[in-house]
């Protein structure tokens, strides 16, 4: 009785079955590629063959790998070590300065200085790409399925027009910011801009710096990145490309975010969600750290970890952290690059490396010190860990402020820190049962999901190998002018009409009133 809905099922089920696909990627290095590991990890367990394209001076992309074949590309990339960790370290110089408009200045021209810098070797890069015609002809003849990239360096963007191919996007980035802005309607008076620690609640005053800050943001985008590639869309994508059209044509945007951490905002039907993709069941710990964790008795551990692009701490503030750590009654994990810090007590524990999410899975674990990087705030949420902030450089200000007005997290300013503010931050988020409580329904919400965001991540990569595309997923509004897309075009034309209409009634009611003037002069002579 039951075989014939076993044989529908395994049809339906082998239709929608992609075969060793072929997937070229392009990544972003640093802990972008953290996050894109992961997926191309599972393409690889899927049966797909995966392509990595990487640069001769790659930071985090291997050369050899299990799950992938790299083409090592003699071209420097745009987002080297050097580059990145020099720029940085800068960063937080400026910040130390103090907390000012002309800090804040220095602070903008020293990213757009850099921005530009990253624009200029990603435009090098592509040239020689393009001009390669053995390795662009290579990369035609595989016939692949898929493209995959980062946008928050264009090269993929350009790259898989160039080549013709499907565009998938891992995302929160791109070049031009926040991805939501270049996608989806984004209206002021409730989006708003990063770097304006503004919420989806704004008085007046505050909608007045969100629309003044993305005019600005607009002015920095025309000015420093449109430009450096108009040259280059001309010469190989034709006259009728334009920079901003080539992301919005994209198919599918797989979003590193969803709603439990972002604010509602209008969205697109070819934009997923796949926020604390990365993010697993812990596993167990190496010894060492298991025993440590276990000999911190009913007072549990605090872990702290300031990311991948930080390398060292200046030696004062590393004091300051370690001095107050030494008071707690708590173990301390503490994930730290450069010298010892004088002050560090016998509770701490300093690593080179932490197997971050099997921590924050770990029972023991109380309060998760952070720098506010996207990745380790989901884990954060994903295993219901309170969170002390410690926000430096990029959109951790506005990671953290996410956790903050949700009442899952506290942010300490780093730049005024000292051993009794971060001591008194520590104990106000581990003592204040709130703050646990409020990251642990965060957490509920995050995991109530019929489907896990990997596997739905993974779905849509395979729908669009599947269909050659997800055009239908895609608005036309990306062909339209401005004017049209505003409307302001029919907007004219309606008050044109209404003024010729008005026009001709005043004109109408002058000719009566002249004719009956001179009606009333003729009768009066």
């Amino acid at each position: 009785m039951n075989c014939p809905w076993v044989w529908i099922t395994f049809c339906v089920t082998c239709s929608t079955m992609v075969y060793g696909g072929k997937v070229l990627v392009l990544p972003v290095d640093g802990s972008h590629w953290v996050n894109m590991k992961v997926i191309i990890e599972e393409l690889f367990s899927r049966g797909h063959q995966v392509t990595v394209l990487r640069s001769f001076n790659s930071w985090y992309i291997k050369e050899t790998s299990a799950f992938y074949t790299s083409v090592t590309l003699n071209t420097e990339s745009g987002f080297d070590e050097d580059l990145i960790t020099t720029f940085v370290t800068q960063l937080l110089e400026i910040q130390r300065e103090g907390k000012s408009a002309w800090t804040r200045f220095k602070l903008e021209m020293e990213q757009s200085k850099k921005a530009c810098e990253i624009h200029e070797k990603t435009c090098r890069m592509l040239e020689q790409l393009f001009e390669d015609k053995d390795l662009i002809k290579s990369l035609q003849d595989a016939n692949y399925d898929l493209f995959l990239t980062d946008p928050a360096i264009p090269g993929g963007v350009l790259l898989a027009h160039y080549l013709r191919l499907p565009l998938v996007f891992n995302v929160r980035w791109t070049s031009q910011g926040e991805g939501h802005f270049s996608i989806a309607p984004s209206p002021l008076s409730y989006v708003p801009m990063t770097g304006t620690e503004l919420s989806d609640k704004m008085s007046f005053l505050e909608r007045v710096l969100n629309i003044a800050i993305f005019g600005f943001t607009e002015y920095q985008i025309a000015q420093y990145i449109f430009p450096s590639y108009d040259a280059l869309i001309k010469k190989y994508l034709g006259p009728d490309a334009d920079f901003l059209s080539l992301f919005q044509a994209a198919d599918l945007w797989l979003m590193r975010v969803d709603f439990v951490f972002e604010f509602p905002r209008p969205t697109m039907p070819n934009v997923v969600y796949m926020g604390g993709f990365q993010c697993r069941p812990a596993k167990p710990l190496p010894q060492h750290l298991e025993d440590f964790v276990q000999s911190s008795g009913e007072h549990g551990v605090v872990i702290m970890s300031l990311g991948t692009l930080i390398g060292e701490l200046p030696p004062d503030l590393a004091d300051e952290i370690a001095a107050a750590f030494a008071k707690l009654p708590q173990k301390v994990i503490w994930r730290h690059k450069g010298d010892r810090p004088a002050t560090l007590g016998n509770n701490t524990l300093l690593v080179d490396w932490m197997p971050q999410n099997d921590l924050l899975g770990h029972p023991k674990i109380k309060l998760f010190v952070a720098h506010g990087g996207t990745n380790g705030v989901q884990e954060a949420i994903y295993h219901g860990v309170p969170i002390l902030g410690l926000p430096l450089i990029f959109d951790q200000r506005d990671n953290l402020f996410r956790i903050e007005v949700r009442g899952a997290g506290k942010i300490v300013n780093f730049f005024t820190l000292n051993e009794d503010i971060f001591y008194q931050g520590i104990q106000e988020v581990l003592n204040e049962p709130s703050y646990r409580m409020n990251m642990q329904r965060l957490s509920r919400l995050h995991r109530d999901q019929p489907m896990k965001p990997l596997d739905s991540a993974l779905f849509w990569i395979e729908f669009v190998m599947r269909h050659k595309g997800a055009a239908h997923l895609r608005t036309e509004s990306y062909r339209l002018p401005w004017y049209s897309y505003h409307s302001v075009d029919v907007m004219l034309l309606l008050v044109g009409v209404v003024l010729i209409i008005l026009g001709a009634f005043a004109a109408l009611i002058r000719c009566l009133c002249c004719k009956l003037c001179l009606r009333t002069k003729g009768k009066c002579d």
